[in-house]
This record gives structure tokens, sequence and C-alpha cells, in this order.
């Protein structure tokens, strides 16, 4: 599995323009979590529209390690990578399965899904998930992103409870491809 040191630093970049966070694309009223602790929410994380750096601020599960988040963006989007961050080594996520543009999804339709059902499974190695290092996706899977899903299948140590301090997904959003395309077609005439 090859990681991304920092899209932002390394100068990663397609013909279309630099890799960025995604975030700022969220439509926070269609944002969802299966399983998440009633204090601890999905939506307290990324309501900034920004990488969460409060430690006070962290998405928990409930019932079990496993949660279901489901990320919408307001406007179709290119995922290059995501990071998943957390504090507490056990309780952090360790096997993702990625999902895209499902209209609804819930357990059932994950738990025993694989490739090519899933666009991607990752497993985050213990460095990236203390470090918040983004993971590149398999890019040509998430070309036209209106929702990405994010089932945590387990965590680091086994733990009842799943942790995730901060997320972000980078990428391009797909407007903004085509703008520039069309603008780099208009100078050559």
């Amino acid at each position: 599995m090859s990681t991304l040191l920092h899209p932002e630093a390394s100068g990663a970049n397609n013909d279309a323009g630099t890799i960025k966070s995604l975030l700022e694309y969220l439509d926070l009223s269609q944002l969802n979590c299966l399983n998440e602790s009633s204090t601890h929410t999905f939506k307290s994380i990324v309501s900034n529209k920004a990488k969460n750096t409060s430690s006070v601020d962290y998405l928990l599960s409930d019932a079990d390690e496993q949660l279901l988040l489901t990320i919408p963006f307001n406007q179709s989007v290119r995922v290059h990578s995501i990071a998943i961050q957390s504090s507490s080594f056990d309780n952090a996520p360790k096997r993702i399965k990625l999902l895209v543009n499902r209209p609804s999804l819930g357990f059932e339709d994950v738990e025993d899904a694989d490739e090519p059902e899933v666009a991607q499974v990752l497993d985050i190695p213990k460095q990236d998930v203390q470090l918040g290092t983004p993971i590149n996706v398999r890019y040509v899977r998430f070309q036209a992103v209106n929702s990405l899903h994010i089932f945590v299948s387990a965590n680091h140590g086994g733990e009842d409870e799943t942790r995730i301090d901060s997320i972000d997904v980078f990428g391009l959003p797909v407007e903004t491809t085509k703008s520039l395309s069309g603008l780099k077609q208009q100078e050559g005439q």
C-alpha cells in the first residue's frame, strides 16, 4: 500500500490542478454515521468543513467497533486519498471498506462485501492512523463521487469502541477539473 506524505506538500497534482482537502464540499445536511455514540458524533469532527484539531471532539462507535460513515458532497469530486487519525491506537480503525454513490446503505450491505462489490478495502497501518497520513485510493474507482461511504470493520486493538479524531478526504472537485480543461482548450484556440 502506498501512502502520500501530504498532497499539498508533495505537490501532488494532475493536469487539472492540485490535490486538496474536499471537506469544504461536504453536504452537512446529508452527513450520516451508523453506530455512532450520541455524545461523540461524526458531525462533531467535520462540521467546520476542515480537519478537526480539537482534542475534545472525536467520533466514537456505540454498540461495537463497527462504524458506517456516509460523506456526501455538494458536487461531484474525484477522490485521490483519505486520512484517518486517532489518538487512541487500540481504538483506531484498522480495516475499512470504501464505497461510492450508494443511496442507502446498512451494515448488512457491507459486512461480508469485498472487492469489486466495494470500491476498495484498506488495512490502515499503525503509523498512518497515528499520524493521520493520507492513504492513496485506487483513483480510477473514485472519479465521479457524490457520496463516499467508509465502513470501519475492525480496530487495531480488537476493542469494543472505535475512535476517530479526524478524517480528511483529498482530491479535486469535478466542476473545477472541467472548467480548467475548458480554459486550457480556449487558450489554445
